[in-house]
């Protein structure tokens, strides 16, 4: 039994070494695949990163471009057909303008090219982008991220659009700064608010002077950040208060931001006046349908006339009413420039004023569909605009290059009072004004807004290659 025991036991030797080398070979394996496995995971690290380094290209370059899209204007008469190729036009213009020399655009009618714009040149980072156009309303943008050979897209859309707040939001709204002295109330005809004023005053830092017993209704807002407000008199106020803290928000609002002065375009009304309709001074009429005042005639019409359709001013031309005028119309001007500040050509009512809405003209003749051209009393670039007597109501906006009330001017407007120079606004002696803006929702007859590109977010999506 011993000797049996002995060889058994002698049978089991070398077995642990056996089982030691499987041991270290499976456990060698398992290192050799978690090495393997973690150098892959470090590569897909790095490929992620590359990626979202790639991606934060095209991000960055959509900023960028959002930027460039935020400062476009143009003229809301500019063709639907037109629009794309004066888009590319305008950012040429102002990246030249800005001495953007590292981004360049190419532009074939229907395409623009960004070249790539290095953003990080040590890591091989740009982005480059390419607007479409889609229609006539819609553009759409690709931005491509550039980095170490890869590359992202993401794509959104743009529309041509509008700007949400004009200065028709205003009773009175003023290129260049407002004077009021004497008894001079602006008030609103159903709320205060109807009142409130506008001034930019971008060239003067006295954007608002009121002296005396002058007061307006509503609140003020004025563009220019450094600009001042000057009140003399006890009773000179705004929003009902009086005071330093009159001059102070939440009456006084200083370094608002802009809004939008519409393009006046008059030549809409041109086509409702005819040969006919010509002035003649050596034959004065006390009614007329339609009028044309010809360049240098210089009327002076001091006798009552009622004037009913159109009234075109041809500058120069200084044209004066010192009766009585009653009109159901719209005074327009021809060839006078919307930037002319100088106040040389001027149309004038010394006398009283009694105003019609052109909603009340027949639709037949030469008058034919005027009476739908509603909002709109006065719509005369390169002319100041002179009142000195009463009035009723005057039906719609007034809109000139210099404004000026005077002597006992004062009665409703039914609409907003608008200065497109940049001279100063006056309103003197007696001149009370009520402004009625209720129920106006659209831009007056007339007036053509700015176009400008309105980013989507809602088109955002990135582009799967």
């Amino acid at each position: 039994m011993q000797r049996l025991t002995c060889l058994l036991s002698r049978g089991r030797r070398g077995s642990a070494l056996v089982l030691s080398l499987i041991f270290l070979v499976v456990f060698s394996a398992m290192a050799v695949a978690m090495a393997s496995m973690s150098g892959a995971n470090v590569q897909i690290a790095q490929n992620y990163q590359r990626l979202d380094i790639t991606r934060g290209c095209a991000e960055s370059g959509l900023e960028v471009m959002r930027y460039w899209m935020s400062r476009v204007e143009m003229s809301g008469l500019t063709a639907a057909d037109q629009r794309f190729t004066q888009l590319a036009a305008w950012l040429q213009n102002d990246l030249a303008a800005a001495g953007a020399a590292n981004i360049s655009l190419v532009c074939d009618g229907s395409t623009i090219t960004v070249s790539p714009v290095t953003l990080l040149s040590s890591g091989n980072q740009s982005f480059s982008a390419t607007f479409t156009k889609v229609d006539n309303d819609n553009v759409r943008l690709e931005i491509t991220g550039h980095n170490e050979g890869i590359t992202r897209t993401i794509r959104t859309n743009y529309v041509f659009g509008t700007r949400a707040h004009t200065v028709f939001d205003f009773g009175v709204a003023s290129k260049g700064p407002v004077s009021l002295s004497g008894n001079v109330d602006l008030e609103g005809y159903n709320i205060d608010v109807e009142s409130n004023a506008y001034i930019e005053s971008l060239n003067n830092l006295l954007a608002l002077s009121i002296i005396g017993n002058s007061q307006i209704a509503g609140r003020v807002k004025i563009v220019n950040p450094s600009a001042y407000v000057y009140l003399q008199g006890g009773n000179a106020g705004i929003g009902g208060v009086t005071g330093d803290a009159a001059a102070q928000p939440p009456y006084t609002e200083i370094g608002t931001s802009s809004a939008e002065f519409p393009e006046m375009n008059p030549s809409v009304f041109y086509g409702y006046v005819s040969d006919d309709d010509m002035y003649d001074p050596a034959h004065p009429q006390s009614s007329y349908d339609n009028l044309y005042i010809p360049q240098n005639t210089n009327p002076h019409f001091s006798s009552n006339v009622q004037l009913r359709g159109v009234v075109i001013v041809e500058a120069p031309n200084v044209v004066t009413f010192s009766g009585n005028v009653d009109i159901t119309g719209i005074i327009v001007s021809k060839g006078g420039s919307p930037t002319d500040d100088s106040g040389t050509n001027q149309i004038s009512f010394t006398g009283n004023v009694n105003s019609h809405p052109v909603s009340a003209l027949p639709d037949s003749g030469e008058l034919a569909g005027l009476n739908t051209q509603v909002g709109t009393f006065m719509l005369t670039p390169g002319f100041k605009a002179r009142f000195g007597g009463n009035f009723d109501a005057l039906c719609g906006a007034i809109a000139a290059n210099g404004i000026e009330f005077h002597g006992n001017a004062g009665g409703t407007i039914n609409g907003s009072v608008l200065n497109y120079s940049n001279a100063t606004m006056t309103l003197s002696g007696n001149s009370d004004l009520q402004f009625n803006r209720s129920g106006l929702t659209e831009v007056p007859a007339g007036f053509v807004p700015e176009l400008i590109m309105q980013y989507d977010p809602s088109n955002y999506s990135e582009v799967l290659l």
